[in-house]
């Protein structure tokens, strides 16, 4: 069953992605040639504690940091480490916080310094699945509507959508109903209802859509070494529309 919030829920919920928002914001201003991937996972958590707020990934299910930081062939749940950001890399950085039990999740993909045309089309191509993705969050329409959006989106642009990892139902737990997956057909799925709240999350390869996890028993890279963005927002759905609440 798909959790339906209350207007008390969304309040807080609003609070809890003011502050994923604001810590984003602060993390991507440090992406830059020469720093580490634990620089970012420093920074993430020494901000979101700031705030009063609680990491949401570190710990969850044993992941050992409060940041994902995944470079290039990485597509998600990249544990950070000593690893030096280089000139012509990409980095995705995914976080989620827990405000007093009300729970956020974003992910955002960033050039480190100049990078070729075919990664920041890669990038350009992630953010605007995701925004397709949430214009098709209006209550009536299906689940199903917003795959086929962004399916349809990435393959029209020649790349591929990641298939084993979805986007997901968010609020007083990190994962709720439903799935969110990033394909699949129109008219299609439950209906989506006044609120629902979801973790829309479109990962995008530039080839295979097929991946493999890496020996730390957390790091997804794409099968055949090529590039992967990942983009992710918190939106409520609401009877004026989706409400993106980490903006």
């Amino acid at each position: 069953m798909i959790p339906l919030k209350s207007p008390k829920d969304l309040q807080m919920l609003r609070r809890s992605g003011r502050i994923l928002s604001l810590v984003m914001r602060k993390v991507s201003g440090i992406v830059q040639p020469g720093i580490t991937t634990a620089d970012i996972d420093r920074l993430s958590e020494e901000l979101i504690l700031k705030q009063k707020a609680r990491p949401a990934f570190k710990g969850y299910k044993g992941f050992p940091a409060t940041a994902c930081v995944s470079v290039n062939e990485e597509i998600v749940h990249g544990i950070p480490g000593p690893r030096v950001l280089l000139e012509g890399d990409i980095v995705s950085i995914d976080l989620g916080v827990n405000y007093q039990g009300y729970f956020s999740d974003a992910a955002i993909t960033l050039p480190v310094g100049r990078i070729e045309q075919s990664r920041k089309k890669l990038i350009d191509t992630a953010k605007g699945a995701l925004d397709i993705g949430v214009s098709l969050a209006w209550p009536g329409k299906n689940l199903g509507d917003i795959s086929y959006g962004i399916q349809s989106f990435v393959e029209g642009r020649g790349f591929s959508v990641v298939r084993q990892f979805v986007g997901h139902g968010i609020g007083m737990a990190l994962h709720e109903e439903p799935e969110v997956p990033n394909f699949g057909k129109a008219h299609c799925g439950p209906q989506l209802k006044s609120g629902m709240v979801l973790a829309i999350e479109p990962m995008i390869n530039v080839g295979t859509w097929e991946c493999r996890i890496t020996d730390n028993g957390w790091t997804a890279v794409t099968s055949d070494g090529l590039s992967s963005a990942h983009f992710e927002h918190t939106v409520a759905i609401t009877d004026k529309g989706p409400e993106i609440l980490t903006r």
